[in-house]
């Protein structure tokens, strides 16, 4: 039991690193557990990989409460107004991957997923890939005056050409986060702007991931106990305080820095999975 609580210590921190970074969480986490996995079912397993967000989202709306609240008698009507058109902009902007993810769920889940060498060598591809597009997008945005700098220059068309570029999310290894910040850039939407509007889109999309699973994991008559139920809580509450300190650090980060060093990280993971499918090869063949 104490084996697997250190995993979903672990799991927890992996997610509440990369959930935010534009470096693909999924990718991280399905990479640790195909190489340490919990001892659980397949399907609780699929379910603990996306409720496990849920600790993220939480970290989100603590730290971005006042952003996020409309609601309040010590709020400027005009300050309300302004709130009530961000979250016009975060719903346009969740549209596309609401209808892609709910179209394409099941079919990634049988396909990709289910298959360990085709998984990673999707999340290889799709961190080099991406990690290319960043370094390319910031060198030629580099000395380029931003178009939007904050949200409330950002328009209902701005929103849902970077909610396309969150579709691209649903492939594991691309980066949720990373890929809502690469569409961001390429509308020359400032750094900062575009890691506030990846955060905010994040909460609608991950809890609506997290509640489709939920319903379908219990539909199809699963059931966990305690033990589920503790990995569960653990990784939720881990992932959370990290979050917490994480999306601190990004904000941080990128009003003094472009987001090129986390494209050379994504290069050199995806190379890192690629000499580790080799190795998994050489293994089997022997």
């Amino acid at each position: 039991m104490f084996l697997e609580w250190l995993k979903a210590v672990v799991l927890g921190i992996i997610q509440g690193i990369t959930e935010w970074l534009p470096v693909s969480s999924t990718g991280h986490m399905l990479l640790f557990e195909d190489l340490l996995p919990l001892d659980v079912s397949p399907a609780f397993r699929d379910l603990f990989m996306v409720v496990i967000q849920f600790g993220s989202i939480l970290a989100v709306v603590v730290l971005f409460w006042k952003r996020l609240w409309p609601f309040g008698k010590s709020k400027a009507p005009e300050e309300k107004k302004s709130i009530w058109k961000l979250w016009l902009k975060v719903l346009v902007g969740v549209i596309p991957v609401a209808v892609v993810g709910f179209l394409l769920n099941d079919w990634l889940k049988e396909t990709v997923y289910q298959n360990n060498i085709v998984k990673c060598a999707v999340i290889a591809g799709a961190l080099i890939v991406y990690g290319v597009g960043f370094i390319v997008v910031e060198r030629l945005y580099r000395n380029k005056e931003n178009r939007v700098e904050t949200l409330d220059d950002l328009t209902l068309r701005d929103s849902f050409f970077i909610g396309c570029f969150q579709v691209l999310s649903i492939i594991p290894g691309t980066s949720r986060s990373g890929s809502t910040i690469l569409g961001g850039r390429l509308m020359r939407v400032s750094r900062t702007a575009a890691a506030e509007f990846s955060f905010f889109m994040a909460i609608p999309v991950m809890l609506g991931a997290s509640a489709l699973d939920i319903l379908q994991y219990f539909y199809r008559g699963n059931t966990f106990g305690g033990k589920e139920l503790g990995i569960l809580l653990i990784g939720m509450v881990v992932s959370f305080l990290v979050s917490l300190v994480v999306i601190r650090f990004l904000m941080e980060f990128v009003r003094r820095h472009s987001f090129e060093p986390f494209g050379w990280y994504r290069i050199g993971l995806g190379v890192l999975v690629i000499f580790y499918l080799y190795m998994r090869y050489l293994r089997a063949a022997a």
